[in-house]
């Protein structure tokens, strides 16, 4: 234990520069200021399948991408009222990531449980750009914290509230784990690989599953995520 790495706390604009990207270092704590933007799978339909001008000059203005439906509603007379910011699985988005990115110049993609490997090979690093996870479940109004307003709302009456682009000026938000670097390195799949080499011995002697739901699978690589 006393020879553990210690972790690293940053503070990072969200538009960062490319020096700044690359002093991160996976598993370092990020904190963010500055201006995100929700989007997910009904804003990249709608400006990457649909060709719609984004609402918004990017990157310039922002280079983070919040996989986020924020709880939050407008009110009667056009204001917001926002209390947690959940993150939502990034995984799902994979089909739109790279053309994204590419359009839109976003340098940070935040979410839950990061991407493929071959998602940040392909496309996170061609782009310049790294991941950002949220800390476990259950941070939202945590997250929601960091929020100092809510800028504007894109395309609500179009995709709704969960799917609309929301802007948030933020400050000090997080915290957020680096998961991927700009080599396109993964903190999860290292530390899955650390876990994976002894996986074996933690089940020696136990019995065959009988349901074989998840955690009861005679193949205990599928309790890993790849």
């Amino acid at each position: 234990m006393g020879n553990a790495p210690k972790v690293r706390t940053i503070r990072l604009s969200t538009t960062p520069t490319p020096e700044a990207l690359a002093e991160l270092r996976l598993g370092d704590v990020v904190y963010l200021d500055g201006l995100i933007y929700t989007a997910r799978e009904g804003v990249y339909m709608r400006a990457l399948e649909d060709k719609a001008n984004i609402p918004m000059e990017l990157p310039t203005e922002s280079a983070a991408n919040f996989h986020c439906s924020p709880a939050a509603r407008i009110n009667d007379d056009g204001s917001y009222e926002l209390g947690a910011v959940t993150a939502t699985a990034s995984f799902r988005f994979s089909k739109w990531i790279g053309e994204w990115m590419a359009k839109s110049g976003a340098k940070l993609i935040i979410g839950k449980g990061g991407m493929s490997a071959q998602d940040y090979k392909d496309h996170f690093v061609p782009n310049g750009a790294i991941y950002l996870t949220t800390v476990g479940y259950g941070t939202g109004a945590l997250l929601g914290r960091g929020v100092k307003r809510v800028k504007t709302v894109h395309w609500n009456k179009e995709l709704g509230l969960a799917q609309a682009m929301w802007v948030l000026e933020v400050d000090n938000m997080g915290p957020f784990i680096v998961e991927s670097d700009l080599q396109g390195n993964s903190l999860f799949e290292r530390e899955n690989a650390k876990v994976s080499e002894n996986l074996a011995k933690v089940y020696e002697g136990t019995k065959p599953a009988v349901l074989k739901r998840f955690g009861e699978t005679d193949d205990k690589s599928d309790e890993m995520i790849g």
